[in-house]
Formats: structure tokens, sequence, C-alpha cells
């Protein structure tokens, strides 16, 4: 995984946010196991308790569970992770859409130039 980390929020949020694209994008499947803390934090260069604090919110969350005698698996449940992409390509739409409304552009506006960068695609 390419970790990719920068200033605008919390770094444990951006680890939060980057486990959660790889589960969605099924980088991780449904019970696959996690690396360590230990060797998650040395491959994003962050403290270990940076980490730990965002596997604590993903245990929150659900998408990840400790067994204590083995380590920390993704859920099974892959209902959740339905719904959990379905909120994450919400939120990637609804600041898009913040951003171009910024720029004064109307709803048919943007799709038109969503519609002629994707046809370059």
């Amino acid at each position: 995984m390419s970790w990719e980390l920068n200033t605008d929020k919390p770094v444990y949020l951006q680890l939060v946010d980057q486990i959660q694209a790889e589960i969605i994008s099924g980088n991780y499947k449904p019970g696959d196991k996690l690396p360590s803390v230990r060797d998650l934090a040395a491959q994003a260069t962050v403290n270990p308790n940076t980490m730990q604090r965002a596997m604590t919110e993903l245990e929150r969350d659900g998408l990840v569970y400790t067994n204590r005698t083995t380590g920390r698996f993704i859920t099974s449940d892959e209902d959740l992770i339905k719904q959990l992409k379905k909120q994450y390509i919400t939120r990637i739409i609804e600041e898009f859409l913040d951003r171009m409304k910024l720029l004064g552009l109307e709803l048919d506006e943007i799709i038109s130039y969503v519609n002629q960068v994707a046809e370059k695609k």
C-alpha cells in the first residue's frame, strides 16, 4: 500500500481513510489478517501510537476486529463493507460538487465537464 499523508487533517484519520479505501477496493478482502500495528506504522512511516489510534477507530466502526491470540482481521460483514463503499463514494462526490459550486458551476455544467473528461479516458 502506498501511504499518502498531508497536513489537511489529523494523521490517524488519514490512515483510517486509506485503510477503508483498501477494504472497499478489495485490496483487503473480508476476513483477511492485517499486518501488525508496528508493521503498518513502519510502512506508513508514522508512530505506532498513531496507527493504533487508527486501528481503534476502525474497530469502533466494525470494519476491523481483534482476535486476542492471532491479531486483527477485516470484518466478514460484506453488507457493512458495501455500506461503507456507498458512504465513501457519496462523501467524495459531495466534496467534488462543493468545490465545483465554489467555481460557480451549475449541476448541468459539472455533468458536461465530467462527461467530456470521461470520454477522453
